[in-house]
């Protein structure tokens, strides 16, 4: 994959007809060397925000060696990494995909959030004495932009006797959960430690494991979410503060925290109607959040030919394909002078653009390059997080949320120990 210095660069040489997903390897190492020094335990790349070989090398350069998959293709990809270890974290899976998993690529640490799994677990393996498994809990998703609670998670009638079913069946016991996609709202990780201490203290049953799976935000055109060092800030003060949860091995599963920064999407215009522009990718391609979820990305014009720019405005965008859902809505920043021909750079494509991008109706062909240059928008910089340390001193302190929070828990369950915040 050849390098640049930056999109324009790339359009100056090449006049690209087709979309050019753009690589920024410096961008995720900067977010790797992040986490691994700052998450009090052990970074798992969640696999699936982006599977390109130079972003994981890059992450397994910065020291993560561990990665969160779903499913055997992943497991494949992998397994040319010598130095990784993969954890299965997906609640249901297949017989065949336990097996392999277990056997070919030497998963140890399963997820599971059913009594139907933990047999079919065991059915598979039979009674090996290395296993390591995690119970998911189910999360409202409150204060996250892409809310993953629906999917999975014990039932809560089941809790307390799937913990100790599994306990008797595994080397390692862990919880798992995940507060849901681009969390806004750091506190949501208080509530949800304090709902796990529920389930222990009911239980019984002694946990060598918590997984706080992901949620970790970046920054787009209409969210910017705390620093990074807030989430911190407020994990650690509940690793401190629940003895049960410093008694255990942490992990996390971010995503698109580490790569967001790291791709951006070339596209050109094939035609301006007013305010919409016609695209040659969109929301079956790499698009797909800002077709049906609604993010709002930066965009940067490189007009084609060079010419003076204007005013910014507001544009929606439609992607290249015949289908009518094919569309972006925004809006989107652009001068208003932008027409055919042009090129727009999209920032923060880097987490789930490229893996989300299909072949619907001729799409999914992009040409590759990486670039030189820094990301548009950025959760890592050093000027970033030291301008706002001084705006951080207006939130309420990590331990005000800690007793508020386990107060509200509280109200009207007496019966529940430890009440010493």
């Amino acid at each position: 994959m050849q390098s640049y210095p930056s999109a324009s660069a790339y359009v100056q040489i090449n006049n690209p007809i087709n979309p050019v997903q753009l690589h920024r390897p410096e961008a995720a190492r900067r977010a790797g060397k992040w986490f691994v020094e700052n998450f009090p335990g052990k970074v798992l790349y969640a696999l699936k925000a982006n599977n390109t070989k130079s972003i994981i090398d890059t992450l397994v350069a910065t020291g993560i060696t561990d990665f969160d998959v779903s499913c055997l293709p992943e497991l494949e990809q992998l397994n040319t990494y010598k130095s990784v270890q993969c954890h299965l974290m997906h609640p249901i899976k297949s017989r065949e995909t336990i097996s392999r998993a277990y056997h070919m690529y030497g998963v140890r640490h399963f997820a599971l959030d059913s009594f139907s799994e933990l047999n079919k677990i065991c059915e598979v393996l039979g009674p090996v004495g290395d296993l390591e498994l995690s119970v998911r809990l189910p999360m409202t998703g409150k204060g996250s932009q892409i809310s993953l609670g629906n999917k999975f998670g014990v039932k809560l009638e089941e809790t307390n006797d799937l913990l100790s079913a599994t306990r008797a069946n595994c080397r390692v016991l862990g919880i798992t959960f995940h507060v849901g996609s681009q969390l806004m709202e750091p506190e949501q990780f208080v509530q949800a430690m304090l709902d796990a201490t529920l389930v222990v203290e009911q239980s019984g049953v002694q946990i060598d494991r918590l997984d706080l799976g992901g949620g970790f935000p970046s920054v787009y055109q209409d969210m910017q979410p705390p620093p990074l060092e807030r989430y911190m800030e407020i994990i650690n003060y509940c690793i401190n503060e629940l003895e049960w949860v410093r008694n255990c091995r942490l992990l996390c599963e971010p995503g698109r925290a580490l790569v967001a920064e790291s791709g951006s999407l070339l596209v050109r215009v094939l035609a301006r109607r007013g305010s919409d522009l016609y695209i040659n990718d969109g929301a079956f391609g790499s698009l797909y959040d800002a077709g049906h979820c609604g993010f709002r990305y930066p965009v940067r014009l490189i007009a084609n030919p060079v010419r003076e720019l204007g005013k910014l405005d507001e544009f929606a965008f439609y992607g290249p394909t015949c289908d009518s859902a094919d569309f972006m809505p925004g809006p989107f920043l652009l001068p208003d002078c932008v027409s055919e021909g042009d090129y727009l750079e999209i920032g923060q494509l880097g987490a789930y653009g490229r893996v989300l991008a299909s072949q619907f109706n001729g799409g999914g062909r992009y040409e590759e390059a990486i670039v030189m240059d820094r990301p548009m928008m950025t959760m890592y910089e050093t000027e970033y997080r030291t301008e706002d340390r001084s705006a951080r001193r207006t939130l309420p302190t990590a331990s005000g949320i800690l007793v508020s929070s386990r107060a509200e828990c509280r109200k009207g369950d007496a019966a529940l120990p430890h009440q010493t915040f």
